[in-house]
């Protein structure tokens, strides 16, 4: 019973740490953000063969190098990114089966691509891969299809990508859930880049109408003309 009860809190306190980043990722709250994800890779490091433990270290690393890559603080980033993915490829060893272990690996391959040119074909078919895996897996991962429409939007036109592919992978991601907020602010991007302004606006509205606490979201919105 005792160590039922030891694990259930250990658990709500990984939640709950988990829960912290993205508030703080949401803010842009750096400092907070660091500390969550110190926490949580510290638990990782203490519970080697706990995939989930790792995958929750692993999504807080990449809220810190989306953060930092936003505030212009590329070192911290590329660091962030860099222990999330071996994060992430533990989670997937000690669970591959778990679309999420999968799509977050994806993600921060995503992320690593900037950092490296010379490995950036090998960052991007790990991105590739990895989504892929976590699509078959999981063929209703709204997540899944956000990550995939944010290597699209970056990938080149000649290469397959491009904004209004990514829209593609935005519009179904919001189709499967309707509560995303990541899908809408992704689709107003992908739609500003197009220059179709009002529809941008609508989706970061509706973006923020879900997660009003996102300061990213508010800023798009911001420097997005009406028309």
């Amino acid at each position: 019973m005792k160590l039922a009860l030891g694990l259930g809190c250990a658990l709500a306190v990984s939640a709950a740490n988990l829960g912290e980043a993205r508030l703080a990722r949401d803010r842009q709250d750096l400092s907070a953000l660091e500390a969550a994800a110190a926490s949580l890779a510290a638990e990782a490091a203490g519970r080697p063969k706990d995939a989930a433990a790792h995958y929750r270290a692993a999504v807080a690393a990449s809220y810190v190098a989306e953060v930092a890559w936003q505030l212009g603080q590329k070192d911290k980033a590329r660091q962030a990114v860099e222990a999330g993915i071996r994060l992430a490829q533990r989670a997937v060893e000690l669970a591959g089966t778990v679309a999420e272990h999968h799509r977050i690996l994806g993600t921060l391959c995503g992320q690593a691509v900037p950092f490296d040119l010379l490995r950036a074909f090998k960052y991007g078919g790990c991105a590739r891969d990895a989504i892929q895996r976590a699509l078959q897996l999981d063929p209703k991962s709204a997540a899944a299809y956000v990550s995939r429409g944010v290597g699209n939007y970056y990938l080149p036109a000649a290469m397959g990508g491009g904004a209004e592919v990514a829209l593609e992978d935005f519009r179904k991601a919001a189709e499967l859930d309707p509560g995303s907020d990541d899908a809408y602010l992704w689709m107003g991007i992908a739609l500003r880049s197009l220059k179709r302004f009002a529809e941008a606006r609508a989706a970061f509205e509706k973006s923020l109408a879900l997660n009003p606490a996102r300061v990213w979201a508010k800023r798009q919105l911001e420097k997005t003309p009406a028309r």
